[in-house]
């Protein structure tokens, strides 16, 4: 299949994949089952009954926690003590960056009149400032236009650029503008800081991604860089409340991206 139509394709796909379609599905064969039953309609109830605990679980924080843990060796968060170290380092031999990897933006925001972060790059983004500060650390960006960002005209890394600078007060010392996924947010965004000295990167990214971010970053860096993860969105817990297993838009939210995140390290995108 030619690369243009593999890369058409891979929204529908993802669709079809990520949670509820696949519960959905179930439902409408199990709907297909009861009517051509007759007798013995067990497996069409059957069918639905998953289906429908399916769906309710995909929009459940608590399996999305279960599967962060699970399937994507979630990660510590960067504790007082590692940036107390990183700070040091930083002030003895200026060789410290913080990184955050770009999740996606919107081309045409009504409110901003253009351009803005979605919420998953502006989170990370404000962590990364943070960091930043926090370690007296320079601040770069990695983020282009995504495989199926089809309505994007503007980089993330360009948007980024100027949300540091004008909400933030920070400008960014790397803007790196041209990755499509993460492998090539590693390829590209090392090659500049290698390029500036850097040999220790902090890495901001959120927890459901990280693992695949640290798989991409060490195999492009081959020793020469030391990467430090610095996860965004984790939980205490999200699993010992009762409504912790109730549907929400986060557990919604969480499900889905922890579900894309495993298909990403199948897949090696």
């Amino acid at each position: 299949m030619p690369a243009s139509l593999l890369h058409q394709a891979k929204p529908l796909a993802l669709a079809l994949l990520l949670p509820p379609a696949p519960f959905l599905l179930l439902i409408a064969t199990g709907a297909i089952l009861l009517s051509r039953a007759g007798r013995r309609p067990i497996w069409g109830q059957m069918a639905i009954g998953l289906g429908v605990l399916g769906v309710w679980l995909s929009a459940s924080p608590a399996l999305g926690q279960l599967l962060s843990r699970g399937l994507l060796q979630q990660p510590a968060a960067l504790s007082a003590t590692d940036m107390t170290a990183l700070g040091q380092r930083q002030r003895a031999q200026a060789d410290v960056a913080v990184l955050v990897l770009g999740g996606g933006a919107r081309q045409d925001v009504p409110e901003y009149g253009g351009a803005a972060l979605n919420e998953i790059s502006f989170d990370r983004l404000r962590y990364g400032v943070w960091l930043a500060r926090r370690i007296q650390a320079p601040l770069g960006f990695s983020g282009g236009i995504g495989w199926t960002a089809r309505r994007l005209k503007d980089s993330e890394a360009s948007i980024a650029e100027r949300t540091a600078s004008e909400e933030f007060a920070l400008p960014l010392r790397w803007a790196e503008g041209h990755s499509r996924d993460t492998r090539e947010n590693a390829a590209l965004s090392l090659q500049m800081l290698k390029a500036d000295g850097i040999r220790k990167i902090v890495l901001v990214t959120h927890e459901q991604h990280m693992h695949r971010a640290l798989k991409a970053f060490h195999a492009e860096a081959k020793g020469e860089i030391e990467i430090i993860a610095a996860p965004v969105g984790l939980l205490q817990d999200g699993m010992s409340e009762l409504l912790d297993w109730a549907p929400s838009d986060e557990g919604f939210a969480r499900v889905r991206y922890a579900v894309y995140e495993w298909l990403g390290l199948r897949l090696g995108r």
